[in-house]
């Protein structure tokens, strides 16, 4: 195992990010739920702010962990076209998955934030976390969505990865920090000591604590 559990990996990866520390342009943004508890050691760590950036992926039926794509906030879809191709999934097979995804994604964009607005990325050097790439189906669709909204900067931050797939990412954002990238990949959980399930209560939680947090060091300036 490389980690104790998400926290534990979340202040692993801190160790590699501390050039962002202490900065006002940054913005630490967690795919949920797995990856709440691992942006919220890296946003504590940095003293930068925390939100939740809410994608779904899009699971091949019978086979739902195996993603052939992913959904995201702002209307994104990426489709994995090795495993559609390999399977001969049809468009109409991918439509029926994602119009029942993008309905979990709004709920969860309600739980998870209420009436918050959306953070503003623009001009923002965004960190965005997960506990762990794959496919990397679900980080691309964040990372296409965060296109859009013109940040400065996107830096992809992960405790393990797959190696094809971090170097793929490589290309697609402007810097990545993937702890270890071990071979054979067959499983992020199989890289911890606890994984099991993050909560939407959890997911809740660390954003409230993070969101008092901020206001706190506001308050201290």
């Amino acid at each position: 195992m490389l980690f104790r559990d998400r926290a534990d990996a979340g202040r692993q990866l801190l160790l590699r990010l501390g050039r962002y520390a202490g900065r006002d342009d940054v913005l630490v943004l967690a795919l949920p739920r797995g990856g709440i508890p691992v942006g919220y050691e890296i946003a504590r760590g940095l003293g930068a702010p925390l939100d939740v950036f809410v994608v779904r992926k899009l699971g091949v039926p019978g086979q739902e962990e195996l993603a052939m794509g992913a959904i995201a906030t702002g209307g994104v879809r990426v489709i994995n076209p090795d495993v559609v191709d390999a399977l001969r999934i049809p468009p109409a097979v991918i439509d029926r998955v994602a119009a029942e995804e993008a309905r979990e994604l709004e709920r969860r964009e309600r739980a998870y934030r209420g009436d918050r607005p959306e953070p503003d990325v623009r001009g923002k050097t965004v960190i965005l976390v997960d506990d762990g790439l794959a496919t990397g189906s679900t980080m691309r669709a964040a990372v296409a969505a965060l296109r859009a909204q013109g940040p400065a900067r996107i830096v992809v931050a992960v405790p393990v990865g797959a190696q094809q797939t971090c170097e793929e990412l490589r290309r697609e954002v402007d810097e990545i920090v993937c702890l270890a990238m071990p071979e054979p990949f067959l499983a992020v959980g199989r890289f911890y000591d606890d994984f099991s399930q993050t909560t939407d209560q959890e997911v809740h939680d660390l954003l409230a604590a993070a969101r008092g947090a901020a206001v706190g060091a506001d308050g201290a300036r």
